[in-house]
């Protein structure tokens, strides 16, 4: 009797289990990722033993469930910013860094400065003088809180 390999259930629970890590590159939302897991150790469980169809998607439900509720957290902390870890990441890429002044600009005259090979909107509450090196103080949107560097 010849079989083939896709007529085993290990490897069709190993294909599923991939065809779900990739639809997670897909779609939004971390959630998918835990159903391949589900599959792959489904996989795992009719390598080593011979369970039937119902065992096969009891332990499949179980697993992504369990490892959906236990994991999910821990690894989106581990390798995901957060809203505020984001922010904070953002803020110190710009703040108390350098940038120069493109123009002339003072309190009441919004101004531009270079900073990254970029020319951003800026604002200062001292006087800036074209040229001159500044440091980035706040960072608002797409606008830039600055003052002289050697203030």
């Amino acid at each position: 009797m010849s079989t083939t390999v896709f007529s085993k259930p290990e490897v069709i629970w190993f294909i599923i289990g991939l065809a779900l890590f990739l639809l997670e590159l897909v779609l939004p939302g971390f959630v998918i990722f835990f159903f391949g897991v589900g599959a792959w150790i489904t996989a795992l469980l009719c390598l080593l033993a011979h369970p039937g169809t119902n065992l096969q998607i009891i332990v499949f439900a179980i697993t992504s469930v369990l490892s959906l509720l236990a994991l999910r957290k821990i690894i989106q902390r581990k390798f995901f910013y957060s809203k505020v870890d984001r922010s904070s990441a953002v803020e110190d890429e710009f703040t108390g860094k350098e940038a120069i002044a493109a123009a002339d600009f003072s309190f009441e005259k919004k101004g531009k400065v270079e900073f990254k090979g970029t020319t951003w909107n800026a604002e200062s509450e001292s006087d800036i003088i074209k040229g001159q090196t500044v440091i980035i103080i706040e960072k608002e949107s797409f606008k830039l809180i600055v003052e002289p560097k050697n203030k």
